[in-house]
């Protein structure tokens, strides 16, 4: 039976086939956690088909563990299996797998975490639009465009930030109604997201946001400037 302690020591000597060692059931739970978490730290390529043994592992931390651990270490061969447990039976575990997903950026996960904007969990659904953001794929701007319209703030502004990164023109119209939402982080990400696509069709409406904020918020206003700024300067460079 192997310790923290043990574990540790083993992770300083990168002693990677003892860890995996401590994976096997017979081991105690938080011990069998642990070096799952070790192996996603330590980036241990070899230990990729181990802890795709455990994804279906009992213990849902376990789970958790390696679902992390297989998206830090970015092998494709855990794709498929990660799809599946986008389908988890516990939160913590489902939203790990979209951050997963989205750390590897195969596009092979699109689909499936489009899918799963349909989860029940507000924690799983803001990581599978953040997800979606970082794999970039366009498939995705139109259930994303779709999820502004959710009552949570938190969410929106999770949405816009992605929508930016997709970073296609078909976004611009959603961001500027974004400018005007009710909540002040989601106005900040939606000038933010137009900066990054940098479409100059939304100065006109960047400049009427800026008017009618008239100085209630600073980091709006300052962050429409930026983004005016930005999106004028890379205009002037293709000029």
């Amino acid at each position: 039976m192997s310790s923290i302690s043990d574990l540790e020591r083993m992770r300083e000597q990168r002693d990677v086939q003892n860890i995996i060692k401590a994976l096997d059931v017979r081991e105690d739970k938080k011990t069998r956690e642990k070096a799952a978490y070790i192996l996603g730290d330590i980036r241990a390529e070899e230990a990729v088909e181990p802890l795709i043994s455990v994804l279906n592992d009992d213990y849902w931390p376990i789970r958790k563990a390696a679902t992390l651990s297989l998206g830090r270490i970015g092998d494709k061969q855990a794709v498929e299996p990660l799809i599946k447990v986008l389908k988890d039976d516990y939160w913590h575990v489902r939203e790990t797998a979209a951050l997963a997903l989205g750390a590897i950026g195969d596009k092979r996960a699109v689909e499936p975490i489009i899918d799963a904007l349909k989860d029940g969990s507000l924690n799983v659904k803001c990581e599978v639009v953040g997800a979606l953001g970082v794999l970039g794929d366009k498939r995705a701007l139109e259930p994303l465009m779709n999820i502004l319209n959710e009552d949570d703030y938190i969410l929106r502004a999770c949405t816009v930030t992605s929508l930016g990164k997709i970073g296609d023109n078909l976004a611009v119209k959603s961001l500027l109604n974004s400018l005007e939402d009710e909540n002040y982080f989601v106005r900040v990400n939606a000038a933010n997201a137009l900066a990054t696509i940098g479409d100059d069709s939304a100065l006109p409406f960047l400049q009427e946001a800026l008017n009618n904020s008239k100085g209630e918020s600073y980091e709006f206003e300052r962050a429409v400037r930026e983004t005016m700024n930005k999106i004028k300067a890379r205009k002037r460079n293709k000029g």
